[in-house]
């Protein structure tokens, strides 16, 4: 099967909890969506705000990495709260804004915020290819 390439939302707060302990969630922990991804497949996670309830708008991609070999589990959020996650092998980057990058996405017209309302969504080669470039550190 070759590798599929994938956009996941959330907040820069919860992003940076992910990538610190090697894993992903989305959709406020649900487990189909993790259902969709396989080892080796690649994330770039995009911010729309520096925290979930608020916070100062981000609009940048805050995390690129590979899914690793292992089932999804559920992990522990705090106050007895679970989340399902996925394991993830996050790569070294800088954050990306997403407006500079618009034009040379396949997904940046007009509507360009329509699918992220999803929380994960494939994305072409070709669009990975141009976020990861951008995310690359200088």
């Amino acid at each position: 099967m070759s590798v599929r390439n994938w956009i996941a939302v959330a907040s820069a707060d919860h992003v940076a909890k992910g990538r610190q302990g090697g894993f992903m969630q989305v959709n406020h922990g649900k487990e189909a969506p993790l259902r969709r991804l396989r080892p080796g497949d690649v994330v770039a996670y995009y911010s729309p705000r520096q925290q979930m309830r608020g916070g100062e708008p981000r609009q940048a991609f805050t995390a690129l990495g590979v899914v690793a070999d292992g089932p999804i589990y559920r992990g522990e959020m705090g106050n007895g709260d679970t989340a399902h996650r996925r394991d993830v092998t996050w790569q070294a980057t800088q954050d990306a804004p997403i407006r500079p990058l618009l034009a040379h996405l396949s997904f940046g017209g007009p509507h360009w915020g329509a699918p992220f309302r999803y929380g994960l969504f494939e994305i072409t080669a070709e669009d990975m290819a141009v976020i990861a470039d951008a995310m690359r550190p200088a």
